[in-house]
């Protein structure tokens, strides 16, 4: 697709995650995570939802209160990436992806979003372009 970029998260463990970013959806939000790769973060979660801290600051994009399954988003009041692969503690229901509050949806998980449930809790992440 135009417009389109990948990252890579490696999790400390050896657990490859390549992410597909769209930068005409939220081209300031795109930008901002490109110029600070790589860097190293420690992975969170809340519900099935990776977070981690990053070393940028961009206010909301296009921001949304509902995400798709292998969604990836920048939270502004973290600031965080986080990537999607089920319901969160604030999903209303197990169809529905609900982020604490709204994100810049930035792109998609590559493959099985699924495989994000196999990083640890505060488990080293290296993120860097793909």
């Amino acid at each position: 697709m135009p417009g389109s970029l990948r990252i890579r998260i490696i999790s400390k463990s050896g657990i490859v995650v390549e992410c597909e970013l769209d930068s005409n959806v939220a081209p300031r939000t795109v930008e901002a995570l490109m110029k600070a790769l790589p860097f190293k973060s420690r992975a969170e979660f809340w519900g099935q939802e990776l977070y981690f801290s990053v070393p940028f600051e961009v206010d909301y994009e296009n921001a949304k209160d509902v995400v798709n399954y292998g969604d990836v988003a920048y939270w502004p009041e973290g600031p965080a990436l986080c990537l999607f692969y089920g319901p969160t503690l604030s999903s209303p229901s197990p169809d529905v992806i609900k982020p604490y509050s709204p994100v810049n949806v930035i792109g998609k998980v590559l493959g099985d979003p699924k495989i994000l449930a196999q990083i640890d809790e505060m488990e080293e992440l290296k993120v860097e372009k793909a």
